[in-house]
């Protein structure tokens, strides 16, 4: 029996709202996978998951849990500026109150101070993290592989022209062995404050780094119930995606 199999034999232990933020114009290169992989370890560690999205001007939903937001575009950033703008002290709060994120590539850059695009417009950001970026015309592209004191080895994918600077108020997710990360000067890929997650790297990133979603889960579970009680997730295919990745050249 699979580890999937056997949560359908117990009651759950609780319902967990997973939100992701702009799927419509941040999405770029398959983030929503990291969705779909919370979705199935909070189901193999016995909990029910909810997933809800919001785009540009939706209702923002009650109670969230959990949020996820990816990359897109310079155009797709600009779709969503006002928007997010308009949401930020409500974002701000959440991230200061604990709530967990994982914001990937272009959200990760508006989770920050600004992102001064290469031709010159700046799209401002919402502050949660103490990080710049500015736009260049070189492109970070390639398999990425850092160590996070916090999560062991982490693998995934770049592809990036915008370089982000961390300031004093963050540490970043981790340091790079392969690959360039935040940009091509101090070897730190990502940055961390409170339960936000913050990457450039694509991939997905969560079936790859399964600590990272377990940590989100987990973080999320404690804050509503209390207590975390872990399952029995099924690793062997992240085992394999994180071999195959290891093996494969910049």
């Amino acid at each position: 029996m699979t580890p999937a199999e056997d949560t359908t034999l117990h009651a759950s232990k609780g319902n967990i709202r997973v939100l992701q933020l702009y799927p419509r114009d941040m999405n770029i290169y398959g983030d929503w996978g990291n969705a779909l992989v919370l979705r199935q370890r909070l189901l193999w560690h016995g909990y029910t998951p909810e997933l809800l999205e919001y785009n540009v001007g939706d209702d923002f939903p009650e109670d969230v849990d959990l949020i996820v937001g990816g990359g897109g575009q310079d155009s797709g950033q600009v779709v969503i500026q006002d928007d997010l703008q308009a949401r930020g002290e409500q974002l701000r709060g959440m991230a200061e109150d604990g709530t967990p994120m994982l914001v990937i590539c272009g959200l990760y850059q508006l989770f920050g101070k600004f992102f001064k695009t290469k031709s010159g417009p700046v799209i401002p950001g919402i502050g949660i993290l103490d990080v710049e970026t500015v736009g260049t015309d070189e492109r970070l592209i390639g398999n990425v592989t850092l160590t996070s004191p916090e999560f062991g080895e982490i693998m995934g994918y770049e592809n990036h022209s915008g370089q982000t600077s961390l300031g004093p108020g963050v540490e970043p997710l981790g340091t790079v062995s392969k690959g360039a990360g935040n940009n091509s000067k101090d070897n730190h890929e990502g940055a961390r404050h409170r339960n936000v997650v913050a990457s450039y790297l694509h991939g997905s990133l969560l079936p790859k780094n399964p600590a990272i979603a377990d940590f989100l889960i987990r973080t999320a579970v404690e804050r509503k119930y209390g207590t975390f009680v872990p399952g029995t997730p099924d690793d062997d295919f992240a085992r394999l995606a994180r071999e195959h990745a290891a093996r494969r050249p910049r």
